[in-house]
């Protein structure tokens, strides 16, 4: 079983910067495609950036390229996201996911965390 753990939520003002971390329970972290989602009130979960598992490639959504950067670190077993310019419409519950390698859907998931930026 998976445990992932999100931190780093918070309040921050429109321009601001938060970093979120998610720790991963694994016996081989490196095995796992690592995600980022997050779900605003009253909307579907969105995909916000995942990152494969050697940290060679990295994507995006459109929504967040150029401010938000994943990053991982396998020795600690824990996957990061670098949130800058944040705007009011970033304002989710952020979940960290990990997907197995070879399987085609996320199969873990965090409980979340909250990041409120106001205007």
């Amino acid at each position: 079983q998976v445990q992932l753990v999100e931190s780093g939520g918070g309040l921050v003002q429109a321009g601001g910067s938060l970093r979120l971390s998610c720790a991963a329970s694994v016996r081989t972290f490196s095995v796992y495609v690592m995600g980022w989602f997050r779900q605003a009130p009253g909307k579907e979960r969105e995909f916000v950036a995942a990152i494969t598992w050697s940290g060679a490639s990295t994507y995006a959504a459109d929504s967040v390229k150029g401010r938000f950067t994943i990053s991982r670190d396998n020795a600690k077993k824990t996957v990061s996201l670098q949130m800058n310019s944040l705007k009011p419409e970033d304002t989710a519950v952020y979940y960290c996911a990990a997907q197995i390698v070879g399987t085609p859907a996320y199969n873990y998931w965090g409980q979340g965390t909250q990041v409120t930026v106001s205007s």
